[in-house]
C-alpha cells in the first residue's frame, strides 16, 4: 500500500475506535475527487440561511449522513437519482434527485452542461453553494452568489466549504 492508502487505513481504524469524529468535508473532498476521477457528473447543493424547501419537496428524501459512499452512490452513471442535485442542510443529505431552475444569463458559455446551468440558477435565487462535477471532463466547479468558478482544485474547494459553510 502507498503512504496514502495507509494514512486512509489508519483514519477508517479510527473512526471505528470512536477516536476520530467524522468530518463532512474530509468525506466530501474524497467523494468529488473519487466522482472526477472517474467522470462521474454530480450537483451538490448546500443550504444556508435561504430555505430549499420547494426543491426538497419534489425530490427524493433521504435524510442521511453525508458520507463518500452514499454520494457516489447517488450519482453513479445510469442509476435513477444520478441526473438531479443532492441538497445537503446541516451535514445531511436531506434529498437526491432535486431539479433548479437554470439560469437565464446568455454569457455563460455554450460549453457548459445543464448541471453548471443549474448551479448557477439556484445560486442566483439563494444563498446556497453549489459544487459541480462535469461528467464530460472531471472538472470541478463551485456556484455561489450568482457565479461559477470553474475549474477548482481540491484544496480551493476546501476553502470554499470552510468559508461559505461554517457552523
Amino acid at each position: 500500500k502507498d503512504t496514502y492508502e495507509k494514512k486512509l487505513d489508519y483514519f477508517f481504524d479510527q473512526i471505528e475506535k470512536r477516536e476520530v469524529e467524522v468530518d463532512s468535508n474530509y468525506e466530501l473532498i474524497k467523494s468529488i475527487d473519487y466522482l472526477s476521477s472517474k467522470k462521474i457528473g454530480a450537483l451538490i447543493t448546500f443550504e444556508k440561511a435561504t430555505s430549499l424547501d420547494e426543491y426538497i419537496a419534489t425530490a427524493f428524501p433521504i435524510d442521511a449522513p453525508l458520507t463518500h459512499e452514499l454520494l457516489s452512490t447517488i450519482f453513479f452513471p445510469s442509476t435513477p437519482l444520478h441526473d438531479g442535485a443532492v441538497i445537503v442542510r446541516m451535514n445531511r443529505i436531506v434529498c437526491a434527485g432535486a431539479y433548479f431552475p437554470p439560469t437565464e444569463r446568455l454569457d455563460i458559455p455554450k460549453s457548459l452542461g445543464s448541471r453548471h446551468r443549474a448551479a448557477i440558477g439556484i445560486s442566483e435565487v439563494s444563498d446556497s453553494l453549489t459544487i459541480v462535477v462535469s461528467e464530460e471532463t472531471g472538472t470541478i466547479s463551485v456556484a455561489v452568489n450568482g457565479y461559477l468558478d470553474y475549474a477548482v482544485s481540491k484544496e480551493s474547494l476546501l476553502l470554499y466549504l470552510e468559508k461559505h459553510l461554517q457552523s
